[in-house]
């Protein structure tokens, strides 16, 4: 490999992929050398913008190239596994779009193969490398709200309807990732409903509910019927809570000194009086960074250094263990599935970015 820049290979030049690529053009340390696409007019608009990158519509062609070390994948989801695991055999380098593969089955044979040949896995969970989160992640670890109650998030917006994927595995799985990169537990069962307003296609809307072994409850709502868009995050603990606006063009995250406290007399342990704390509201600064160049340093970091991804092969396993039992607990009517607890290895990243 070429010490001094990652030969990168994109597949998928739709939606995210003119972003990965732009992504990699503007990092020094990087070179996209080909993207790949079944479609020649989005060839030909990748070849206007970045005409030094060569293009084709076949994959192999990238699978082969020995200047290509690494291949970013952003391809509809049905695509992933067969496509990273041809791209981990090839000996290169793997970023996937989210979610990672379509079961948990298939991402651990993803992470097998990639173990087998030293090879960097990574799964594109982009909010976990948003200066929001992470500094949400350094408030919690520092214990600045206290023991956490609850996470309730809401995330909706009109579209963008998917064709292979419900709404929780394309927009749940931003909050299960989150949930599980900021809290120091991972959660022991799931309960989820969720309903359908067009014919022919997966569920639009849908409620799930995390439940843990601490008091700790995570809610996520999610709709593509929205007639707004909503990012929108409380989290609440026993000192302060936490408001995450991911909409809010500045101030993304408030930390308010509000919350309740329990007062117990000594005479009657049975009675006791809640009463009400108001403080201030602080909102702390945070970088105006874009994620994705986040994300990008950190792969090419992860591939030069062989250092684990924070949103490795393990955390997409993690996150996608919770949807397949959202999924479940929906066909269910709700009924609570419990997951397999606890993850023998904790692997979880603890690097900061």
């Amino acid at each position: 490999m070429n010490s001094s820049q990652l030969g990168i290979g994109v597949v998928g030049y739709g939606y995210w992929g003119p972003n990965l690529v732009r992504s990699f053009s503007g990092n020094s340390s990087a070179r996209v050398v080909c993207v790949s696409d079944l479609d020649s007019s989005k060839l030909a608009a990748s070849k206007r913008l970045y005409p030094g990158v060569e293009t084709t519509s076949c994959y192999e062609d990238l699978l082969k190239d020995p200047a290509v070390d690494a291949i970013a994948i952003a391809t509809p989801v049905h695509t992933h596994y067969e496509l990273a695991m041809a791209a981990l055999k090839a000996g290169k380098h793997v970023l996937v779009e989210k979610p990672l593969a379509q079961s948990a089955d298939r991402v651990r044979r993803l992470i097998d193969e990639a173990d087998r040949r030293g090879l960097t896995l990574m799964v594109d969970h982009t909010f976990l490398y948003t200066p929001a989160v992470q500094k949400i992640r350094e408030l919690l670890s520092k214990k600045e709200i206290g023991d956490i109650y609850y996470y309730d998030s809401t995330r909706s917006s009109l579209g963008l309807f998917q064709k292979d994927v419900n709404v929780i595995w394309d927009l749940a799985v931003h909050d299960i990732s989150i949930i599980h990169y900021i809290l120091d537990e991972e959660p022991v069962a799931v309960s989820a409903t969720g309903s359908c307003h067009v014919a022919g296609s997966p569920e639009n809307m849908a409620h799930i509910t995390l439940f843990f072994a601490s008091a700790c409850v995570a809610h996520v709502s999610v709709n593509w019927l929205s007639p707004v868009k909503v990012r929108q995050t409380f989290i609440g603990g026993s000192k302060k809570m936490i408001v995450y606006d991911d909409v809010e063009p500045t101030e993304k995250i408030k930390v308010y000194d509000r919350g309740i406290t329990l007062d117990t007399p000594t005479e009657n342990a049975h009675e006791f009086r809640i009463g009400y704390r108001a403080g201030d509201m602080w909102a702390p600064h945070i970088s105006t960074k874009e994620a994705l160049q986040t994300e990008v340093e950190h792969f090419i970091d992860c591939v030069h250094n062989g250092v684990r991804p924070i949103s490795s092969g393990l955390s997409a396993l993690q996150v996608i263990e919770v949807l397949e039992a959202a999924s479940r607990s929906i066909a269910a009517q709700g009924k609570p599935v419990l997951l397999k607890q606890p993850h023998q290895v904790r692997e979880r990243a603890r690097a900061t970015v």
